[in-house]
C-alpha cells in the first residue's frame, strides 16, 4: 500500500526549517507536533503464515510456541518520527496481527529488539529471531508491534545505539502508526499495552514504559511490562563488569565500539578516532558500524581484548569515567528511576549466567524501582542460562503474561 496521506504542514516546516522563532506556548507546539510524530507513511504486506509454519519458526529459534493458536499475517509500516536531536525523520517497524478471529480489538504488546549493527537484521526486513518472536505473540490473539529503531530496518541515517530516549521515542511512534493501520487491516488497538524487550530491547522497555506510564500518549496506559537482560545500570554494572571478567571480552570489544561510535555523534567524546582506538581499528572501527555491516563480519575485524582495541587513555577513563563519557552514560541509567502508577505489573528477567549484560543490571534496575514503591519481581534464569537463553527461557513466562483477544 502506498502513502495514506499528505505531509501536515508542521513536517514541512520541520524539514524546511524555515521558521526561526516559537508562535506557539511549548504546550501547544507539543500538541501540534503530535499531529505528524507517528504519521503512517505506508503498510507493506510482508505475508502471511500458518500456525504450523509460525510453530516452525518459533522452534527453530529455540522459542516455545505452546501459545500459537493463529496463523498470522505481518506487515511493515513506515512512520513519520524524530532523531535524538528532535529533527524529522522516519522509521519503520513490524505489525503483525492473527488471522481468524472474530475479537474488533485486539491488546497490543510491543517487543523491542536487542542489539543490531546491521540495519538488515531489523524485525521488518528479516524472517529472523526477532521477527519470530512477535509472531508467536501475534498468533496467541494480540496485536505485536516490534519497532526497528531509527537507523535500522529502512530508516535513514546511523544507528543512536544506546540512545534510550530516542529509541523510546521512535517505538512511541511506531505504537501510534500501528494505532492508525490497523483499522485499515481489520481491527482496533486496545488502550492498555503491555511492553517486553530483550537486552538493548530492555532497556529500550523500561524506557518506553516509563512515558506511557507518565502519559506520554491519552490513547495508551502501560499494563505489563516484562523485560529481559536489559543494560539499565551502564555506569555501575555493566561498564565494570567488562573489567572485572563478568562480560565476555569479546563482546565487551563489540559493545565498547558500537557505542563510543554511536554516542559520539550525540555527546561528542573525541575530535578523531585514534584518540580512542588503536591502530589498525582507529581507521575501520566508525566504518564498521554504519549500519551496513553484520556483526559476524564486524567480529573478525576487531581484536579479542578491550587492551587491544583502546589507547591507554581511553581503556582508563572506561574504568573511570568522567565528564562527557559520565554524562552519556548517565543518560541512559535512567530508565528505572520513575514510580510506575497503580495497576502496572513490572517483571524483570536475567540470569546469573549471561556474560552480556550481568544481572547486576538488572538488580540494580530492581532497587531503583522499588525505593520508589514499586512492587518488581526478579526472575533469575541461572547460572548455566547465557544471554541468548536468559530470553529463550524467560520468553514462555512472558507469553503467558501477556492478554489475549478471546
Amino acid at each position: 500500500m502506498g502513502s495514506t496521506g499528505h505531509t501536515s504542514e508542521e513536517w514541512r516546516t520541520a524539514v524546511s526549517g524555515q521558521r526561526t522563532a516559537p508562535l506557539t506556548t511549548p504546550a501547544t507546539a507539543a500538541s501540534r507536533t503530535a499531529t505528524w510524530r507517528g504519521t503512517l507513511l505506508s503498510i507493506t504486506p510482508l505475508g502471511r503464515q500458518s500456525r504450523a509454519e509460525i510453530i516452525a519458526q518459533a522452534q527453530k529459534a529455540g522459542l516455545d510456541a505452546e501459545t500459537a493458536r493463529h496463523g498470522v499475517a505481518a506487515y511493515r509500516l513506515t512512520y513519520r518520527t524524530i532523531t535524538p536531536g528532535g529533527r524529522p525523520t522516519t522509521a519503520s517497524g513490524l505489525l503483525a496481527l492473527p488471522l481468524g478471529t472474530s475479537h474488533p480489538h485486539l491488546p497490543p504488546v510491543i517487543h523491542a529488539h536487542g542489539t543490531l549493527a546491521y540495519r538488515g537484521y531489523a524485525p521488518s526486513v528479516a524472517e529472523g529471531p526477532d521477527r519470530a518472536v512477535s509472531v508467536l505473540y501475534a498468533s496467541a490473539g494480540r496485536a505485536a508491534i516490534a519497532p526497528d529503531y531509527l537507523g535500522l530496518g529502512t530508516s535513514p541515517g546511523r544507528h543512536p545505539y544506546m540512545d534510550a530516549r530516542s529509541a523510546a521515542s521512535a517505538s512511541l511512534d511506531m505504537l501510534r502508526a500501528a494505532h492508525s493501520a490497523a483499522p485499515k487491516l481489520g481491527t482496533t488497538l486496545e488502550r492498555t499495552v503491555s511492553v517486553t524487550g530483550f537486552s538493548q530491547g530492555g532497556q529500550v522497555g523500561m524506557e518506553l514504559g516509563r512515558e506511557l506510564d507518565r502519559g506520554a500518549d491519552p490513547r495508551f496506559r502501560l499494563g505489563t511490562l516484562s523485560p529481559a537482560a536489559g543494560p539499565y545500570d551502564l555506569d555501575g554494572s555493566e561498564l565494570p563488569g567488562m573489567f572485572d571478567g563478568r562480560v565476555d571480552p569479546r563482546s565487551a570489544v563489540f559493545y565498547v565500539s558500537f557505542f563510543l561510535t554511536a554516542q559520539n555523534r550525540l555527546h561528542p567524546l573525541y575530535n578523531d578516532p585514534s584518540e580512542v582506538f588503536r591502530a589498525p581499528y582507529a581507521d575501520r572501527v566508525e566504518d564498521l558500524f554504519d549500519g551496513d555491516h553484520p556483526a559476524e563480519d564486524i567480529a573478525g575485524k576487531l581484536p579479542d581484548r578491550l587492551e587491544d582495541l583502546l589507547t591507554d587513555t581511553w581503556y582508563k577513563k572506561l574504568q573511570h569515567p568522567s565528564g562527557a563519557l559520565l554524562e552519556a552514560l548517565r543518560t541512559n541509567d535512567r530508565t528505572c528511576d520513575w514510580q510506575p502508577g497503580r495497576g502496572v505489573r513490572i517483571t524483570l528477567y536475567s540470569a546469573t549466567g549471561d556474560r552480556d549484560v550481568p544481572i547486576a543490571n538488572t538488580r540494580s534496575c530492581a532497587r531503583e524501582l522499588a525505593r520508589h514503591g514499586a512492587r518488581v519481581t526478579v526472575v533469575d534464569q541461572g547460572a548455566d542460562a547465557d544471554h541468548y537463553t536468559s530470553f529463550q527461557r524467560s520468553e514462555p513466562s512472558i507469553a503467558r503474561s501477556l492478554p489475549v483477544s478471546r
